[in-house]
């Protein structure tokens, strides 16, 4: 099965129903360890997401300096 391709906002969204649920305390430790890895997954998009998006912003102040 192909892996769905998170918006920001997506993501963001999934981490907060992954916290929800580890909160919960009714996660398996199999599950647990499924969403955590999850988690930790878009996490890292977000962060690159993040970095890119200032890179872009930043070369166009650039350019217009």
């Amino acid at each position: 099965m192909a892996k769905k391709e998170f918006s920001f906002n997506e993501a963001v969204v999934e981490i907060e129903r992954i916290l929800k649920n580890i909160e919960s305390g009714d996660l398996d430790v199999d599950k647990l360890s499924r969403e955590v890895k999850h988690a930790s997954e878009l996490i890292r998009l977000c962060q690159q997401k993040l970095r890119t998006t200032e890179e872009e912003i930043n070369s166009i102040f650039k350019d217009l300096v």
